[in-house]
């Protein structure tokens, strides 16, 4: 039954009662951003048949292909959300700089930070793809928003969420009270709350990870993933079960209804690059909905959120999840720096032999 369901308006009218810093601007830029999302998964639910698959000729700021629903996304976001007075300027993971507010525009308190269209790749198979988004409040009124402004440790986000779509299109909220779901009723046209304060399970059977990146990882991400490939017979004594759809709202998302880990941690393919994940546009963003919901989200050796930027597009290693999990892997990090990972080795006790070795 719909009738007396909550949509996102009424739940940002009830959380102001208990924060009044989100009243007025915070409130009509969420409306921005929710719209923005509505108006992209019109276009990726038509896929094929809105002539919009494929590549185009650019990168992004990251190097990498974009995708033509990249790009859509990216100047949907833009043009829902530069005039409505509520922000100083936003960020995408799809452009080099910052985008202020246009000249001419009420300027506003906010920041925006945004990757259009997680997973792109996936869309000409039709598989999972995603919006990420989170705000952050300007310094000092930002009357001259600069990038340095965006360089806000993830503990200071204001909101965080993300749009899903899938098989129904959702949009996942935080804004520091708890984790929430909204299911898009499309007849209507509103996101109405379907899952209010999602829980982790503290503990998972469950992991997601790149395998065909086996021989680049780390040993503790290597020693994790082989102990929980050894089920029952290993160290675990429980079977696990391994997921990868290759979008990161994708697997937040089962996470957040079903537990589990994901992980993209540092490897050593290309030495150069500290992890995988933009920090700002990625790995802030679902930090914050991950640590509202009880679960962690680290580096590996930290708290994400707790990491001060030092560019728009800092790349990141990132681990979240189930409590219990992603404690697990910090402190085989912590063993793998300090040796305690080693095998013991004694000489009095090695294998010898009255042989010369050739």
């Amino acid at each position: 039954m719909l009738f007396g369901r909550t949509n996102v308006n009424k739940f940002l009218v009830e959380e102001q009662s208990r924060n009044p810093a989100l009243a007025g601007d915070f409130s009509m830029l969420i409306s921005d951003v929710v719209r923005s999302c509505k108006a992209i998964s019109q276009g990726v639910s038509r896929g094929a048949l809105a002539g919009v698959q494929g590549d185009v000729a650019t990168r992004n700021a990251h190097g990498e292909p974009q995708h033509t629903l990249d790009v859509l996304s990216n100047q949907t976001f833009l043009q829902h959300c530069e005039w409505g007075g509520h922000l100083a300027a936003m960020s995408s993971g799809e452009m080099e700089n910052i985008y202020p507010a246009p000249a001419g525009a009420q300027r506003g308190k906010y920041l925006l930070v945004f990757d259009p269209l997680d997973g792109s790749s996936n869309i000409d198979v039709n598989l999972t793809v995603g919006s990420i988004f989170s705000v952050l409040r300007c310094p000092d009124g930002c009357k001259e928003p600069s990038a340095a402004d965006f360089l806000q440790p993830g503990s200071r986000q204001v909101a965080a969420g993300y749009a899903f779509y899938g098989p129904s299109t959702m949009l996942v909220l935080t804004v520091g009270n708890g984790t929430h779901a909204f299911t898009l009723d499309r007849e209507i046209g509103e996101f109405l709350l379907t899952h209010s304060h999602l829980q982790i399970p503290a503990e998972t059977r469950n992991f997601a990870i790149n395998a065909s990146n086996e021989r680049f990882w780390e040993p503790p991400i290597r020693r994790y993933v082989e102990e929980c490939l050894a089920g029952q017979t290993g160290v675990r004594e429980k079977d696990f079960t391994m997921r990868w759809v290759a979008s990161m709202v994708g697997e937040v998302h089962r996470i957040l209804v079903r537990g589990g880990v994901f992980m993209y941690p540092r490897d050593t393919k290309d030495m150069s690059k500290p992890g995988r994940l933009s920090l700002l546009h990625k790995a802030n963003p679902m930090s914050m909905i991950v640590e509202q919901a009880g679960g962690q989200a680290s580096t590996g050796s930290g708290r994400i959120s707790d990491l001060v930027p030092e560019n728009l597009h800092q790349l990141v290693p990132v681990i979240l999840g189930s409590r219990d999990e992603v404690e697990r892997i910090e402190r085989y990090h912590r063993e793998h720096e300090t040796g305690e990972d080693k095998p013991f080795s004694s000489p009095l006790f090695a294998t010898r032999t009255l042989f010369r070795a050739n």
